[in-house]
């Protein structure tokens, strides 16, 4: 009989499994390990998109370093206004009634902004011989044919793109008038990427002996209009370009940094 109740009641005790004490801690144990766990994953992860996210902005940072001091060596001048028109013009001229020439700009440092999105921030425009398939720059008698590259921010894409527009009279012309990437075709390109993830770009431009160059440091006493140097008298241009890179994760960083580029005309 004794051998019988000891069985039973171990047979009980087996069935009963935790008590509610017992379960309580378990499931604050395995809840403290799993939050744990948790933020070493949350934390590695974060610090390998932050780490994608430098490295990005440094890819962005060397192709537009490389993008620019390739084409502005090979301008043949900075210009106020592009003199072949746009059809699609990013920001016209408010004064220009055709619609199809960019807003004017002086050789004035200083910081400029993305625009909100939908918007198009002229930066710098800037004239390149024309040259044909061969590489031979494209004569009109005595002097060169000329492209004009206009460079603008689209706060759209958060890009720093330049727009070709080709010399039509330059016969042979190798270069194309490139167009807004949602309406490029065969015969119109979409406008070149020169940086992801801009926020802004500060200007300055140099005379060829390094004097700053400012066409608003000069006040004509009599008009009350800027007449300080201007394009015609820059011979080396300095960007800083300011570029986030942003995360897609809460706990990430985002990738924030600004390069300088400096590059000498040719001429």
């Amino acid at each position: 009989m004794n051998y019988r109740t000891t069985k039973l009641d171990t047979l009980k005790r087996s069935v009963t499994g935790l008590t509610i004490i017992e379960l309580v801690v378990v499931i604050s144990i395995s809840g403290f390990l799993i939050t744990i766990v948790g933020a070493f994953a949350l934390d590695y992860w974060g610090n390998t998109v932050s780490s994608s996210n430098h490295q990005a902005s440094l890819v962005s940072r060397l192709n537009a370093s490389d993008y620019l001091n390739s084409a502005i060596d090979q301008a043949t001048g900075l210009i106020n206004q592009n003199n072949i028109p746009d059809t699609n013009t990013g920001n016209a001229d408010p004064l220009n009634s055709s619609g199809t020439y960019w807003l004017v700009l002086n050789a004035v440092p200083g910081l400029i902004h993305k625009g909100a999105s939908g918007t198009i921030t002229p930066v710098l425009y800037y004239n390149r011989a024309s040259v044909d398939t061969s590489k031979h720059i494209i004569m009109n008698g005595a002097i060169p044919y000329e492209d004009n590259i206009m460079l603008y921010l689209d706060g759209s894409t958060n890009q720093l793109l330049a727009r070709t527009l080709a010399n039509t009279y330059a016969v042979g012309n190798r270069a194309l008038t490139t167009c807004p990437a949602a309406i490029a075709s065969s015969t119109c390109p979409a406008d070149t990427v020169v940086a992801e993830s801009v926020t802004s770009v500060s200007m300055r431009y140099f005379s060829r002996s390094g004097n700053n160059i400012d066409y608003t440091s000069i006040i004509d006493t009599n008009t009350g209009q800027f007449i300080g140097p201007n394009f015609p008298s820059v011979k080396i241009v300095e960007f800083t370009l300011n570029i986030a890179q942003s995360s897609f994760m809460h706990n990430a960083k985002a990738a924030t940094n600004s390069t300088i580029i400096r590059v000498a005309l040719r001429n």
